[in-house]
């Protein structure tokens, strides 16, 4: 076994992701994230000294890649950029990506990308008391229609069955067949941001 260097807190993470993402987060502890990278699993305490410390970084992980790309764009690309940025997230790791929903963004990271979006926010005219509600506002819609799609609750499937299983108890599924297959989740997604975005500052 191989001692751990400082700053290796990285590595520790990029385990842990892996494992994550190859066999789910039930498979996700510390000695497994010790075994994966050839150390004893008490070399991991000195970073993180529990599980939901280790989950907590890995929160922080996946925030790092949702800061806006071009900070000094409008206030809607900034908020585009966070929007599009989630969604691809939660498809590279749909193992992980929940935790976004059912922890608390306190690391760092999660703070400097609120941060981003209450910036964006104020640059939009929302009243400073209202920023915060429309922050859980667009947060909401974002993660939940991220988390939604990569667990397969927008599938064709799914609409088609309730659908034939709903019979007469469901005439307003049966007026808008034509319309529940969707063949382009992308156009949905910016159409839903560009409403979000009317909602924010209305024309």
């Amino acid at each position: 076994m191989r001692k751990l260097k400082t700053s290796r807190q990285p590595e520790i993470l990029d385990a842990a992701l892996a494992i994550a993402d190859e066999r789910g987060l039930d498979a996700l502890s510390m000695r497994a994230v010790a075994e994966r990278i050839g150390v004893t699993p008490m070399a991991l305490y000195g970073y993180f000294r529990n599980k939901d410390e280790l989950l907590d970084g890995l929160v922080g992980r996946l925030l790092t890649q949702l800061a806006p790309a071009e900070p000094g764009g409008s206030w809607q690309d900034r908020l585009a950029s966070v929007a599009w940025a989630t969604r691809r997230v939660a498809k590279e790791h749909p193992a992980v990506f929940p935790l976004l929903l059912f922890r608390a963004s306190v690391t760092p990271d999660g703070v400097r990308v609120v941060d981003a979006i209450y910036q964006a926010l104020l640059e939009a005219g929302v009243p400073e008391p209202e920023v915060p509600r429309i922050e859980r506002l667009v947060s909401t819609f974002v993660l939940g229609f991220a988390v939604s799609e990569v667990n397969g609750r927008f599938s064709g499937a799914s609409n088609e069955s309730r659908t034939r299983r709903g019979g007469p108890d469901a005439p307003a599924h049966r007026v808008l067949a034509e319309h529940l297959m969707v063949d382009d989740w992308d156009a949905e997604f910016a159409a839903d941001l560009a409403d979000l975005m009317r909602i924010i500052r209305p024309v």
